[in-house]
Order: C-alpha cells, then sequence, then structure tokens
C-alpha cells in the first residue's frame, strides 16, 4: 500500500512540475542591451497569488517564488542539502543563498542567533519563522511569504507552504526573526 500511495504521490508531483514549466513561455528582455531571455512570469505570479490569497501585483520578488516553484515537493531528508531530500534548515539556507545572495546557518538552532527577534505582526516577506516541534526547544524553521504563508520542509510532505493560522502551527509557533 506504500509502494502504491509513493507511487501515486510521485505521478503527480511530476505532473504538476511539469505542467507548471510548460505554463512558463520564453520572451525578449524588455532592456535592448541585455542579449539573455528573460522568463514570461505571468503564470508563475497567477499561480503563487492564488496559493497565498493576495492579488497578483502582491508577487514581486520572482526569483523567490522561482525557487520555490522549482523545489516543491522535494521530499525531508535530515541534513538533506539538494533536490533528493533536503530539511527545514538545509532549504532556508539555501533558499537565502540562491535567492538572496546571503550565507546563512543551516542549522535551526543556530538560525535563532543569526536573526533579530521580531513580532509575529512585523513579519514580511524573507523572514524566518520558528517553530518547537519536538515538545523540547525551537526545531523547525520556514521562509515567511504573505497573508501568513511560509515555505518550509515538512516531514511528511516535502517542501511545501502552509499556513501560520493551521492549528498545528499556531500550537508549535515560537517566533519570527529578520536575517541581520
Amino acid at each position: 500500500m506504500k509502494t502504491l500511495y509513493k507511487y501515486i504521490l510521485a505521478s503527480t508531483l511530476l505532473f504538476n512540475m511539469l505542467s507548471c514549466k510548460h505554463q512558463q513561455t520564453v520572451t525578449k528582455s524588455k532592456d535592448p542591451s541585455s542579449t539573455k531571455p528573460e522568463k514570461t512570469s505571468n503564470s508563475l505570479k497567477k499561480q503563487y497569488a492564488i496559493k497565498l490569497g493576495v492579488n497578483e501585483s502582491d508577487i514581486k520578488n520572482e526569483m523567490l517564488y522561482q525557487f520555490i516553484n522549482e523545489w516543491q515537493g522535494v521530499p525531508y531528508k535530515y541534513a538533506g542539502k539538494d533536490k533528493a531530500g533536503i530539511d527545514c534548515s538545509g532549504l532556508t539556507s539555501t533558499l537565502y543563498l540562491k535567492v538572496y545572495n546571503k550565507t546563512i546557518s543551516s542549522n535551526t538552532k543556530a538560525l535563532v542567533g543569526e536573526v533579530k527577534k521580531i513580532s509575529e505582526s512585523d513579519l514580511k516577506e524573507g523572514d524566518l519563522v520558528f517553530f518547537n516541534t519536538n515538545g523540547k526547544s525551537i526545531s523547525h524553521v520556514g521562509v515567511y511569504l504573505q497573508n501568513h504563508k511560509f515555505v518550509h520542509a515538512s516531514k511528511k510532505k516535502g517542501v511545501m507552504i502552509s499556513d501560520l493560522n493551521e492549528p498545528y502551527f499556531k500550537q508549535t509557533y515560537v517566533r519570527s526573526g529578520r536575517v541581520k
């Protein structure tokens, strides 16, 4: 039964990834001095606006959402740091390097010390959200997006977007921080 479930899940993820890539088109850059083609992001903006419950015009950091699009569904693997498997802090540090060109720790407890503590009401895109999921201490991290949504690597579902208002995350939320 588990094998069938994994096959169905893998097939669904593959279909979703291929259909998302198929929707993107390539156009010439509006900058005449540029020789690189630029991906049209209308479908990506629309996709994430729907997922986050915001307007398309609110999706401004296209690199962030392209990164999420490419990593979504990657399975969880403790201490993993690539698309074969990744954990929450590995995802967070990889995202920061690729999207913001900043090197941060790939250890959740170390990350707590690398951020300026902020209140949940002050969260902005790119801030970190920390959770106590093991009942002992801060043990999980995600990157805040918009509208109470954040991206993280879940042990059960891999890289995904969740909502801070979900009962589980409301119960386990500890604090938020902004990378210095």
